[in-house]
């Protein structure tokens, strides 16, 4: 019923919206009557404040059309290679025609990136694909909003997340032989377990894992986020957020947790930032600061563009990582695509290198909860393991912003560089502990039966860049 209430108000609101931006764009034109009024400059900025907080925000774009690689602007094209019902696997391919650019870009490390499913759409990591893009060929993954999804598409539980999560996995190592995961935020739990079940069948894992600002062990310097979702219970959550999809989108009948309702609450967490944040807008309408203007325009932009999450997958991941804490006490069973059913085991990866990031100031996920992941992970020897905090950065910085390029990103190449040797971490069951670079023999018998095939590798790079 609420979900009803508020999309009724949404349209009701929507020609206010948009008679508000009509009334913005006249007051500010210089050559209408309304822009003649002595008041002009400040009746215009009330208008557009009230445009911006009364439109709806849709998905954003990634828009990355290029990257400059020394000097040479290289165009970049995004594509979907695997659609899911709730989830795409996007690629950004880079294309040159300068040779010496080429010949560089086509060996560079490949990473995929898993984006958050907790309200936001993966375009929040824009500025972490356009940096990655400089230096790696980049996939990610793109969740899609679960109001979309028709009924018939089936439930979407926290299983199917991490199966989604190996079977884009597999699809990257089919084309490369092998690569690098890249989780930030709430996929850092889902990864792990991924990973894990790879290694405890003997399948090939990522030559590394970087896992960034997780709930990884959420019992460690709690935040209001972890207070909230521990101290209520699972019937609580299911009584006060979850609501039916209304009838004006395709999933109508489909039980989610609302992004409106998702929103509300990231607003609450810090009402004065966002009140001082909107008034300096209203000012810099006034005083003509178009750069602080357009800066406020995009972060809300993004801000404010929220998904649904379907409801299964919602509640179990509040039980799961922040209420029986099932990764860290061993006691999480998954069940695969055929139905069977299979307990996550960490200390089963040996091979795949591990990268934890955290942030000093991070409010969201605390001090030490994504450290954890070195403790559950025994299986990788400490020479494949390393952690970094990065000084003044808060939850956002650690993946985007000035912070992200300048502190963190060299840390993150570094250490996929060093990990991205021959095929060292190519097979979980025969590999042994060693450094980074050093081949497993398994692995060196693959190379040198794949010696034969340099002649149709070579062919195949221009498709791989």
């Amino acid at each position: 019923m609420l979900y009803q209430l508020y999309e009724t108000q949404r349209s009701l609101m929507e020609p206010f919206a948009d008679l508000a931006a009509a009334a913005a764009k006249a007051y500010s034109n210089p050559t209408s009557m309304a822009g003649k009024s002595p008041f002009s400059q400040r009746l215009s900025a009330t208008y557009d404040l009230m445009h911006r907080l009364g439109k709806d925000y849709e998905r954003p774009q990634f828009d990355i059309r290029s990257i400059n690689e020394n000097g040479v602007e290289v165009a970049i094209l995004e594509r979907v290679e695997v659609d899911k019902p709730f989830c795409e696997l996007r690629r950004f391919k880079r294309l040159t025609d300068d040779a010496s650019t080429f010949a560089k870009i086509k060996d560079e490390p490949v990473v995929l990136i898993v984006a958050p499913l907790s309200g936001h759409y993966s375009t929040l990591l824009r500025d972490t694909v356009k940096t990655m893009l400089k230096d790696h060929k980049v996939y990610i993954t793109d969740w899609k909003n679960a109001r979309l999804v028709p009924m018939s598409e089936g439930e979407f539980h926290l299983d199917d997340y991490v199966n989604y999560v190996q079977e884009f996995i597999r699809h990257v190592q089919a084309k490369y032989g092998n690569c690098h995961v890249m989780s930030v935020c709430q996929p850092t739990v889902p990864v792990l377990a991924a990973v894990s079940l790879m290694a405890s069948r003997g399948e090939k894992t990522p030559l590394t894992m970087t896992m960034m600002g997780g709930p990884i062990d959420a019992r460690k310097s709690p935040t209001a986020v972890n207070n909230l979702a521990m101290n209520k219970s699972h019937s609580w959550f299911e009584n006060n957020v979850i609501y039916r999809v209304p009838s004006n989108f395709p999933g109508v009948g489909r039980r989610v947790y609302p992004g409106f309702l998702q929103h509300t609450g990231f607003v609450a967490m810090n009402p004065d930032h966002h009140a001082k944040s909107h008034y300096d807008y209203f000012k810099d309408l006034i005083k003509g600061d178009d750069a602080s203007t357009e800066a406020h325009r995009k972060f809300y932009d993004e801000y404010n563009a929220v998904l649904d999450m379907d409801a299964d997958y919602y509640l179990e991941t509040i039980k799961v990582v922040f209420q029986d804490f099932s990764l860290v006490s061993g006691t999480w069973d998954i069940k695969n695509p055929s139905g069977q059913i299979e307990r996550v085991r960490p200390a089963d990866i040996k091979s795949t290198a591990l990268l934890s990031v955290e942030g000093e100031l991070d409010d969201i996920s605390g001090s030490g909860q994504t450290k954890a992941v070195h403790d559950i992970c025994s299986g990788v020897p400490k020479a494949l393991q390393q952690h970094f905090e990065a000084e003044g950065a808060g939850h956002y910085g650690i993946f985007s912003g000035r912070r992200w390029r300048e502190h963190v990103y060299p840390v993150v190449k570094k250490f996929i560089l060093d990990h991205n040797g021959a095929d060292s971490h190519a097979s979980n069951v025969a590999a042994t502990p060693q450094l980074s670079g050093m081949a497993a023999p398994a692995a060196s018998k693959s190379l040198a039966s794949t010696a034969g095939a340099k002649k149709i590798a070579v062919k195949k790079a221009a498709s791989k860049t």
